[in-house]
């Protein structure tokens, strides 16, 4: 890989106001090879990004959770196929949103029970609000916050779809978070720490950061009137009701790339098993069958995310979005991948034995010009195989 790429894009892309800072972090199977940044912390001021600096990684969350979950099957508490409502009973109370009479929320029972494979992809019903204008309807109507209000009224959040229909993404994995803890016995917090962060010695990664890391975080910087970058106020609740499954961790790029590496290796780091290489193997594989992650996916709230068009050809595995096609220049057919709403990306590239991250952090998810630096990065890594 040849760094001076990578920097070059990076510096680029700060110096026309593309992102407010990023940081690139990649490993090949013998360890890392390539550590990026450029830009400040905060807009404006004088203290640097780095690998070490601490970001809300968001929905990148996930795979850390589906890895929990596994571990509970590979340890026989866990079934997939057993309904959801086996670990959680509040869930069979869940109906599916089928429209409105005025403003009054339209419900019916779903047709199935969803399970736990459909949770860990996606295909239970559950949605989010930035994605689907019917359950921010709903959420306006009825007065009920969203997921990172950190208030567990959120699971009282009904169906868009009955089980099993359709890939749609949304609060899943906070729902896996309550099944890990039912079926451990933990809390989700502890059963994160003790089956991922903590046997890979990834201590920078939490779901309640010090007051140290908090101070090295990077604020979620938005666009002001004039174009330019500015730092908000905006973060997850400090006190959550719940430890959320779907994005709830913050970290740093380089001890997520830890997790990355684990994965790479298929399931093992230094020593430390995660899961078993067979668990890994059908996580890279595609667990939606006929159904397909969607082309594109328009926004219902352009404050939170961009449209969100991958183009066609992408399956799920278990918290990983699966190209089944070679990207040209970039990564190979069956890499899995995933990113936060505040624009963090990786992806696990099998075939070639490479992995990154792209870190900044900013809103709307996937805007133009910030997904095109993700792109940027990844074509120049590539380029220097």
């Amino acid at each position: 890989m040849d760094p001076n790429a990578v920097d070059a894009v990076l510096q680029e892309a700060v110096a026309r106001g593309a992102v407010p800072n990023a940081v690139v972090v990649a490993a090949d199977r013998d360890g890392p090879v390539l550590e990026s940044a450029a830009g400040s912390r905060v807009a404006g001021g004088d203290e640097p990004v780095g690998a070490g600096t601490h970001f809300r990684i968001m929905s990148m969350t996930k795979m850390v959770a589906t890895v929990a979950a596994l571990q509970q099957v590979e340890q026989g508490t866990l079934r997939l196929d057993a309904p959801v409502e086996e670990y959680c009973p509040e869930f069979a109370g869940l109906q599916v949103l089928d429209g409105f009479d005025g403003d009054v929320p339209r419900l019916r029972p779903p047709a199935t029970k969803a399970t736990v494979h459909q949770l860990l992809t996606h295909t239970a019903g559950l949605g989010y609000w930035f994605f689907d204008a019917d359950l921010l309807r709903w959420e306006t109507v009825t007065g009920t916050p969203n997921v990172l209000s950190g208030s567990n009224v959120i699971f009282g959040a009904p169906l868009l779809a009955d089980p099993g229909t359709r890939f749609e993404y949304g609060i899943n994995t906070d729902w896996v978070g309550k099944v890990v803890e039912a079926a451990s016995g933990l809390g989700f917090d502890v059963a994160v720490k003790e089956g991922v962060t903590g046997p890979l010695g990834m201590d920078d990664t939490s779901f309640a950061p010090s007051a140290e890391h908090r101070a090295n975080c990077v604020p979620v910087h938005m666009r002001a009137p004039d174009g330019s970058w500015q730092p908000s106020e905006l973060d997850l609740h400090p006190e959550p009701e719940y430890y959320a499954g779907g994005h709830g961790l913050y970290s740093t790029p380089r001890d997520y790339l830890r997790f990355q590496r684990a994965l790479l290796g298929d399931g093992e780091l230094d020593g430390a098993r995660i899961l078993r290489p067979e668990t890994v193997d059908a996580a890279f594989t595609n667990q939606i069958g006929e159904l397909d992650f969607p082309a594109a996916i328009t926004t219902a709230d352009p404050g939170s995310t961009a449209d969100f068009c991958v183009g066609p050809g992408h399956k799920w595995g278990y918290g990983l979005m699966l190209n089944t096609e070679d990207l040209p220049g970039r990564r190979r057919a069956g890499s899995g991948a995933w990113a936060g709403l505040c624009n963090t990306h990786f992806w696990v590239d099998r075939t070639t034995g490479i992995t990154a991250a792209v870190y900044t952090q900013t809103l709307p998810f996937v805007a133009p010009d910030v997904h095109q630096v993700y792109v940027d990065v990844e074509t120049a890594l590539y380029a220097s195989l």
